[in-house]
Order: C-alpha cells, then structure tokens, then sequence
C-alpha cells in the first residue's frame, strides 16, 4: 500500500511529538509512525517488583558490543518513547554548554548556534510541557525570557530538611525543573515517577502532552506497529523518496515530501545505516562518514547517603539539585557535572541489584536512605559509534570524562558525610541503562564533519530532517529531553516559514 502524506514522522518520542505538535496547525496531511504501542493502564506500571526486579518493560532484544557479547538494553519502544519512563527532569542546558568548554579528558566543542539562539524555543518548550520550577536558585541557570509555567514541585519534609543541610553547609541546591503534576500522579499511587511507566497519570511525557496536541488535528494520523526498515532516495539520490515500514506482518510503504527522523540516537543512526544502497554504500545522510559516530551516554552514578539518625518518609523525593561543579570543580579546575535526586529508592528497588539481600533488610536501609544521581559529560569521540552487522546492533561506548565523574561522586560523597550521611555508597550504570543516549547523527555547517545542518536537516537530502537526540553535538550534563524539545520547535518553524512541504 502506498499513500503520499505530506510529512511523515519516524517516532513519537520527545522529538518526534514535538514536531508533530508544532506542523499539525499547517493543515498538511501529517503520519506518524511508530513502531510500538500504546501502554496499557496496569497494575504492573506501579509495582516495583515487575518495572525492578522482573524487567517486565524491557525489550525483548539484544545489542552487541564490538566483540560480539550480547546484552540487553533499555530502550522502550512504546508511543511516547522513553518518555513514558523518564524522570521528567525538563532543565536547560547551560549557556556555556552552547560554546566551547575544557574538560579533563579534552574539548567538549561549541555548537554552530549559540544559547540565545534557542533560548526563546526552551520557554516554548516549558510552556508545552508544563515544566515546574524556579528561577533565581540555580548560579548557572541561563537567562530566560519568561518564568516558569507552573511553581516548582515542592519538597517533602525529609527532603527539605537535607536541602536546608546542603545549604548551610555553602552548596546551593535548587528547585528540579519537572514536568510532573504531582497531585495527579500521587492520587493514582503513592510512587515515584523515575523509571515507572506513565498512563495519563501527570507525567508530561510525548504522548501525554505534544502528542496530545497533535491529535487534536483532523490531518494528524498515529500508526502504531509500524517499525521502519529502509528509506529509499529517488533516483537522482538527492531526495527520500519512500518509507519502508512493517505494520504487523503486512509490508507497507509511504511517500511524502518530508521525512522527520525521530527513533532517537541509536535506531536513527541504524535506520540510515541500514538504509544503504548502491548509491549510497555508506547508509543515507553518511558522505560524511559520521553517522553512528560520536555517540554519547552520560557517566552517571547513583550515590546513596545513609544514616541510622535519617528516616526518609518522602514518596517521590526528586525535587531538587545542585550545579555547585557544573562549570568546575569547585577550586578553579575543569568541570564535573550535575547532582539531582533520584526517585526515592525503595527495598524492592534495591533488590533487583542485590539479589540474594533479604528485602526486608534492604527496605530497612533505604528509610534511613537519601538517593542522588551524578551526571557527568560523555565527550564526542569519532570510535564511539553505532554500526549494524546485518540485523545485528553494535554499540561500541567509548567512555570519556570518567575520571572528572569519579571525582564528582567523591565531592558528593563529602556533601552527604557533611549533611548528615556517615555511609555513603556508589554505582555507576552502565549501558545496559540509556543515560540520556544522543549525538550519532550531530549537526554541524560543515558537510564533511556532521550529517545534519543547523536544522536539523540533512546535507545530503533536503528532504530529510533528524529531530531526536541524536542530532546533539554535545552531551553536556544535564537531561537533554527539554533541549530535544525546544529545537524541535524550532526545525518546525523553519520547515513552516519556509513552505518547505508544499
């Protein structure tokens, strides 16, 4: 079957729902397609055991490392993306992460824009998604245009009390920008939110806010079950001409004027690897040899302070952060990264990587428990890539800055001893976990070095635009999601001002 819409979307993540909110109002004939489905609304999506401990979200699939070992990864394929399970932490990136910034392990480059560039898509962006916080708390927070939407979400007692510690001990701890109505989310369960699935319970996902939006659009069409295979260029090469895709077991295909790519860092970069032909023995978007590389995955560890003084009565406990060695090391030296709370951690969560520990025990230890991730920048590097072998996903990490990361957890670690925590413990996450996974199809002016240009839209072919994380050319150290967000309405408003699907 074959039909010719105007644009079609490759994904309903973050990026893919934000571009699908911003085109609907054009009036063109807008399809989205997306390999997974909708989530159902079950008991599973708020018990611990099941998301923890019995991997009942998890694909059924395997990557493989450059040596050929096999694991499982955590990408979600579900309308909404990985959305539906993240942390909803919306943040902007710093301004410096816009320019050119040292690190221990080398340079984390400039972007071709600078912040104030995207500063007015991130209000918009805030304004999608609802985003909760506060200005005026954070030294880093870059200049913005306007307030948040929404106060931020409050602290719970037992957390306020550490936030005050941190404080007075000369750190300065600020309001989490979240998109989470909290009071929805906690009359459905008391649970956090961190890691467990959303059904329209006040998570500000894709699905349940830009996608929401979309739909409201008669020339806006979802198709679930559809995972694209291939797209194929016209026979001059310069354009897309056709997506592949399977609905179910039935081959079907669409021909449209535009195709948005938005599977995130990893499928992206496999689509267009896969997407090879004989014109283009490399994969589509690829004469720069750069698809798949410089792929990043942010060094980040959770560090729990415990203390048999300290009983955590909080439900949700992420509420707030601090950027106190986000530009340095806090004595002049190179930067480390961002601190945040974790969704509160609870015995049934910390079974899952100790398995032989008793739960009870462990439920003892995690009310005497605060729990923090430590995010740290992963550099771009050209041999840390995404390649295919076959129907085979390779994913050979190249871990940068780990050092600047193990020193972040150990100021930390010194943050929580002197808040009150004498027994600190760390584990880092590995790829098992997609830590915020971008930067393997990177913008950039020049053709020879990024795919894609300030637009997000391919050197190669006009007609195609990359609108996920991967076109990120930097990780810097915070959640990319509200970043993924804001140039996403911006690409629209440049597809819309320029009539670039007439």
């Amino acid at each position: 079957m074959t039909t010719q819409p105007d644009i079609v979307i490759i994904g309903s993540g973050i990026g893919g729902s934000t571009m699908a909110a911003a085109l609907a109002p054009t009036g063109g004939r807008i399809v989205i397609l997306e390999a997974g489905d909708h989530l159902p609304d079950r008991p599973e999506n708020r018990d611990q055991r099941a998301i923890f401990q019995r991997g009942h979200f998890r694909p059924k699939e395997m990557w493989y490392e450059a040596d050929g070992t096999a694991f499982n990864p955590g990408n979600y394929y579900n309308v909404g993306g990985n959305s539906k399970f993240y942390g909803a932490v919306l943040v902007r990136y710093r301004r410096e992460d816009f320019e050119e910034m040292r690190h221990r392990d080398g340079v984390s480059p400039a972007w071709p824009f600078p912040y104030d560039e995207l500063e007015p898509w991130y209000s918009a962006a805030e304004k999608l998604y609802n985003v909760r916080g506060a200005l005026g708390e954070d030294p880093t927070e870059p200049p913005h245009s306007a307030p948040y939407p929404f106060p931020p979400v409050p602290d719970e007692p037992a957390i306020a009390k550490v936030r005050a510690r941190m404080k007075a001990n000369g750190l300065h701890p600020y309001s989490l920008p979240l998109g989470v109505d909290i009071d929805r989310w906690l009359a459905k369960a008391k649970t956090p939110w961190d890691a467990h699935p959303n059904c329209n319970d006040g998570k500000m996902d894709a699905e349940s806010t830009a996608l929401a939006e979309a739909l409201k659009y008669p020339n806006v069409e979802l198709r679930t079950h559809c995972r694209v295979t291939r797209l194929a260029t016209a026979p001059h090469g310069r354009t897309i001409s056709t997506v592949h895709y399977m609905r179910g077991d039935q081959a079907e295909s669409v021909s449209p004027k535009l195709v948005i790519l938005s599977a995130g860092a990893v499928q992206s970069a496999v689509l267009l690897l896969r997407s090879a032909s004989e014109a283009f023995p490399k994969g589509l978007a690829n004469s720069s040899d750069q698809v798949g590389r410089n792929f990043m995955n942010h060094n980040s560890s959770a560090v729990i302070g415990v203390s048999p003084f300290y009983r955590n009565t909080s439900v949700y406990q992420k509420s707030f952060g601090f950027n106190d060695y986000y530009l340095s090391d806090g004595n002049g030296g190179p930067p480390l990264g961002n601190v945040q709370l974790l969704g509160r951690v609870s015995g049934k969560i910390l079974k899952a990587n100790l398995p032989s520990a008793p739960e009870w025990l462990l439920e003892q230890v995690a009310t005497r428990a605060i729990d923090f991730y430590a995010m740290s920048e992963d550099l771009p590097h050209p041999e840390s890539r995404i390649t295919v072998d076959g129907e085979k996903i390779v994913m050979k990490w190249t871990r940068t800055n780990w050092q600047a990361h193990l020193d972040l957890v150990t100021k930390l670690k010194t943050a929580l001893k002197q808040a009150g925590f004498p027994i600190v413990l760390a584990r880092a996450f590995d790829k098992r976990t997609p830590s915020h996974q971008c930067g393997t199809v990177r913008i950039g002016n020049d053709p020879a070095t990024a795919p894609l240009d300030i637009w997000c839209r391919a050197h190669d072919h006009p007609n195609l635009f990359v609108v996920d994380a991967s076109y990120l050319p930097t990780s810097a150290a915070v959640n990319p999601a509200l970043t993924v967000a804001a140039q996403a309405l911006r690409v629209a408003d440049h597809i819309q001002s320029r009539d670039l699907a007439a």
